[in-house]
């Protein structure tokens, strides 16, 4: 049995679906649907009952998709192992955060597509948190605080932020000096979050106010720079905000607790030869831009 044929099978099965699973592995849906027809006709079974809205697994086939995972996974395990040092093939899809991928990260993976010419990299950019095992992707980059998951996560570096506000907002409405002042203050949130601050080994939580929130790191500062209010963003993302004066630092003595930058795959005995390249060109291109990142603090 064909693995390009059990590894089609695995994605319909993920994605729920012949279209989906074509556009997620970049093929057309009558390449997907033979691929399918030859699995079913070696076993003698129906995996997928076709509908309206897509396909279903049948009792078959969700048995049979935890074999073909395995199956497809050892291969793809043992193909790594006998290629030359350095050669990677085969297919990487990627999740990655809309604020921070596209220029932070995305430079990663075209370095990475040149030196492994026979590898294909396929990246989703997005600030939702994806479902690496039901959407197919073999991992993501996740910034932040991260939750409890049966996920499994490397840290490739820390993520600094701070507290900033245009000029003009200052001169308008002043800046807070300590973390109480802050509901005082219009924030600029993503959403209904909580704001934490260090005061030397303690931790102080607020909850910031404000008409103006964004599902987006990098919209909150194009507001901040317009002086809707002040916000919480990492250096990353305001390095040159602040670096031209558009955005100053304010409540410096209360800097945030810092977050990070992680890889995070689905669980398994090893990580693929694919993630540890990805991973350790990440932790090495963090450290080769300390001073967007904050790592030289």
């Amino acid at each position: 049995m064909d693995v390009e044929d059990l590894q089609t099978f695995v994605a319909v099965a993920d994605a729920g679906g012949v279209s989906a699973a074509a556009r997620r592995l970049g093929l057309s849906k009558s390449i997907v649907s033979r691929r399918l027809f030859r699995i079913e006709a070696e076993l003698g079974v129906q995996l997928l009952a076709r509908t309206t809205r897509g396909a279903a697994l049948t009792e078959a086939g969700i048995t049979f998709r935890d074999h073909a995972a395995r199956a497809s996974a050892e291969i793809d395990t043992a193909r790594e192992t006998i290629l030359p040092t350095g050669d990677l093939r085969g297919r990487l899809r990627i999740a990655m955060p809309l604020a921070f991928g596209p220029t932070h990260f995305a430079p990663v993976l075209a370095e990475m597509a040149h030196q492994h010419p026979q590898l294909q990299i396929h990246s989703s950019y997005s600030d939702r948190f994806v479902d690496l095992i039901a959407e197919g992707f073999d991992c993501a980059i996740r910034v932040g605080y991260l939750q409890d998951s049966n996920l499994i996560a490397k840290r490739i570096g820390p993520i600094y932020g701070k507290l900033v506000a245009s000029p003009d907002y200052i001169k308008t409405h002043g800046s807070p000096e300590t973390p109480d002042e802050i509901i005082t203050h219009q924030a600029l949130m993503q959403g209904t979050e909580t704001w934490q601050f260090m005061d030397g080994d303690r931790i102080i939580t607020v909850q910031p106010q404000g008409r103006f929130k964004a599902d987006n790191a990098t919209a909150l500062a194009v507001a901040a720079v317009a002086g809707l209010g002040i916000a919480w963003i990492p250096d990353c993302i305001t390095y040159d905000h602040v670096a031209s004066g558009a955005l100053v630092p304010i409540m410096t003595r209360y800097p945030p607790p810092p977050a990070g930058a992680y890889v995070i795959r689905p669980p398994g005995q090893h990580p693929t030869r694919k993630i540890r390249v990805l991973t350790e060109m990440l932790i090495e291109h963090v450290a080769r831009n300390p001073e967007v990142w904050g790592v030289d603090r």
